[in-house]
């Protein structure tokens, strides 16, 4: 029993630092975004051809422009060429039709280490997923699912990588950045699912099964996700007019915005009365561990409105961003935990009721 506790204990901890450092990222990440760092470092995955970055542009060759420019079009070639085999000829016709592929960022050093940090915060993850699954080894025969969560969490935290080698060699290309985000919480979401069921598989606490709520559970987390990529793709089209308009312009961004801006404003709205009738149906459950979650959620929520509202009035201040979008991932990670905790507590429920039949 003590070995059986002491393991549970070592994985919540080592799972609970990972998923911190996810988070972390994610505002880094943000960070990279509103500071226009993104293409900081033109290679990957070192940056200047160095694992150490250069700090001035004399450490540079006369022609890096055009060096790394070159380089990236090379490899951008042979991703259309695979794209191409596996019958995807628009999506690579895509990516050489796109000018930002034969657009070079000139050396910029806040922003070049600003993007490395980026970089060592991801190399960090990598290696606290992989002592995630070694942790998660002594479960295989306990709890298989365990490990293989933490396995397949191991395996998409290096498609981000391999993805975020691409994000690079396309300059920014829009898409994917957006399927870049969309595995970020995916990853969220199977890190904290790995976590919490190590904790609650056999816990004996049980609630009154109601699949209304847990479909409004589900629903208001498929909306959370929509959003937060709709988010992403504005974002996308806002650095399209940064570019075009220059940050002494800035007020004039959000007016150039298109349709999409408007749409996720307004769900905004929606989403937000969602919300609030799905705290009122958790705090009816008087469960401790749900209404901490809730708690958790509105809070966050209400950080995350007042954060959209500041961006859309007072032309975008840079240190918003940031925040709107790592406490939009907040919001996402929050619903997911109250949705697998009432998961678990549900089936104990339910397993309860199949017994006394």
């Amino acid at each position: 029993m003590v070995n059986k506790s002491s393991k549970i204990l070592k994985f919540r901890r080592i799972g609970v630092i990972t998923v911190l450092a996810v988070y972390f990222l994610i505002l880094v990440g943000g960070i990279v975004r509103s500071t226009g760092s993104g293409m900081g470092c033109p290679d990957w995955p070192k940056c200047f051809g160095s694992w150490v970055p250069p700090t001035n542009v004399n450490q540079l060759p006369e022609d890096y422009l055009e060096v790394y420019k070159e380089q990236r079009i090379v490899k951008n070639q042979r991703l259309a060429g695979y794209l191409e085999k596996a019958g995807f000829d628009k999506v690579a016709a895509y990516i050489f039709s796109h000018p930002s592929q034969y657009t070079e960022t000139e050396f910029n050093a806040t922003k070049t280490w600003i993007e490395y940090l980026n970089r060592l915060v991801g190399a960090a993850i990598g290696i606290l997923i992989f002592l995630t699954v070694l942790y998660a080894v002594p479960f295989l025969k306990s709890d298989p699912p365990v490990f293989y969560l933490a396995l397949i969490s191991f395996i998409l935290v290096g498609i981000e990588g391999w993805l975020g080698s691409i994000v690079v060699s396309t300059n920014l290309l829009p898409i994917t950045i957006t399927i870049h985000m969309a595995l970020a919480l995916i990853l969220v979401a199977l890190l904290q699912f790995t976590v919490v069921r190590v904790a609650e598989r056999d816990s004996p606490a049980t609630l009154p099964v109601s699949n209304k709520l847990k479909w409004i559970i589900w629903i208001v987390l498929v909306a959370t996700f929509g959003q937060i990529i709709l988010g992403t793709q504005i974002r996308e089209e806002i650095d399209l007019i940064a570019f075009t308009l220059g940050d002494a312009q800035r007020d004039k961004w959000i007016e150039n915005l298109g349709t999409d801006f408007y749409i996720h404003r307004s769900f905004s709205i929606a989403l937000a009365a969602m919300h609030i009738y799905m705290a009122y149906l958790l705090y009816k459950l008087k469960d401790v561990r749900i209404r901490r979650w809730t708690n958790i959620m509105l809070a966050i929520l209400v950080a995350e409105i007042a954060f959209g509202i500041i961006l859309s009035y007072f032309a975008m201040p840079p240190v918003m961003q940031p925040l709107h979008l790592l406490f939009a991932t907040l919001l996402f990670g929050a619903q997911f935990m109250i949705l697998i905790i009432y998961h678990y507590a549900t089936k104990q429920a339910y397993k309860k009721t199949v017994a006394i039949v």
